[in-house]
């Protein structure tokens, strides 16, 4: 079994300092860590926290165990991990930048390997205190501090699914979110949905947000409906969607023939209503595995830290009407 001093004699450094690199205790150079990383793997040298069957483990960090989206990205990486023989640990924030540093903090006592992380906003997350080992964002885009992510255009998907609305005849369309504060993610898909809209030569609506947290059973939509009237409603993703639609419908509303709705993220029981969701499918699934191999490949063989765009797809369905035949009739 390699030791602590047959990776510092590969790597050229003392042993205090591949002891810094490999137990996160320290301050070490990039260029170093990547030394001290690459004869580890070398040398097949593993340290960080091991589970019951004595397995190596990655930390993840999701918004919300619930969302569907989430739950496609985590079977992905506990996947790519087994695979790689890591176990994997995993924290949900609940969509609060305040509890993401206690849930990362609780990662780390683990020891992991690596972290995937799904950050509110990494550009002002209070994990940026922190001294953290490999690291690859999750749906996020990189910044100056995490600069290995696996994400999707989500501007450019709030653009094309306006874009589509448009097309269909609409005029007057609502962009419903969570607090953005809550997620870079939906601020994005928001933006994208303004930048088609004024290059449409149409007024842009200020976003509806609320609680990603709160129940969906008690949404009630009868005033921004009725102060707003819009023919069409954009959520900020496809569970939020399926929960305006519900609201929509206590008010005695018909999708898509009163007013359309439309969301992002193609989970599957978007699939499963009455009418099909109109959506813009994103590969969580896909996007999971490529992080995991990206963070094992960052943590195992010392590679540089990559960003990784993966793209959507606009799925049409039943919930969205056209109004241009409308006009027609």
């Amino acid at each position: 079994m390699s030791t602590l001093q047959q990776i510092a004699f590969r790597a050229g450094c003392s042993v205090a300092t591949a002891s810094r690199v490999m137990n996160r205790t320290g301050p070490v150079s990039d260029e170093m860590v990547r030394r001290v990383r690459r004869a580890a793997a070398e040398l097949g040298y593993r340290a960080g926290s091991r589970s019951g069957n004595g397995r190596p483990a990655i930390g993840v960090l999701i918004p919300s165990i619930t969302n569907p989206v989430f739950a496609a990205s985590l079977s992905s990486i506990q996947n790519r991990a087994l695979h790689a023989g890591h176990s994997v640990l995993i924290a949900q924030s609940n969509y609060d930048p305040a509890q993401e540093t206690d849930a990362v903090a609780s990662l780390l006592q683990q020891q992991p390997t690596g972290l995937i992380l799904t950050l509110c906003n990494p550009e002002r997350s209070l994990v940026l205190s922190s001294a953290l080992p490999p690291t690859v964002l999750l749906g996020n885009l990189p910044t100056a501090r995490f600069t290995a992510a696996v994400a999707t255009d989500n501007f450019g998907a709030g653009r094309d699914l306006t874009e589509h609305l448009l097309r269909k005849g609409h005029r007057r369309i609502l962009f419903i979110s969570g607090h953005f504060s809550a997620s870079d993610r939906a601020k994005l898909r928001y933006l994208g949905y303004i930048r088609a809209m004024e290059t449409a030569g149409r007024q842009p609506l200020d976003a509806l947000e609320i609680s990603f947290v709160n129940s969906l059973e008690q949404l009630d939509l009868s005033d921004v409906v009725s102060k707003l009237n819009p023919t069409a409603i954009i959520a900020s993703n496809d569970l939020l969607a399926l929960g305006v639609m519900g609201a929509l419908r206590r008010q005695g509303l018909s999708i898509p023939r009163d007013i359309s709705v439309a969301g992002f993220d193609g989970i599957s029981l978007g699939f499963l209503a009455e009418v099909s969701l109109t959506t813009v499918e994103i590969p969580d699934g896909t996007m999971g595995a490529a992080a995991a191999s990206l963070l094992l490949d960052m943590a195992e063989n010392a590679a540089p830290p990559r960003h990784l765009t993966v793209p959507y797809r606009l799925r049409p369905g039943g919930t969205v009407g056209d109004l241009t035949i409308q006009s027609l009739t």
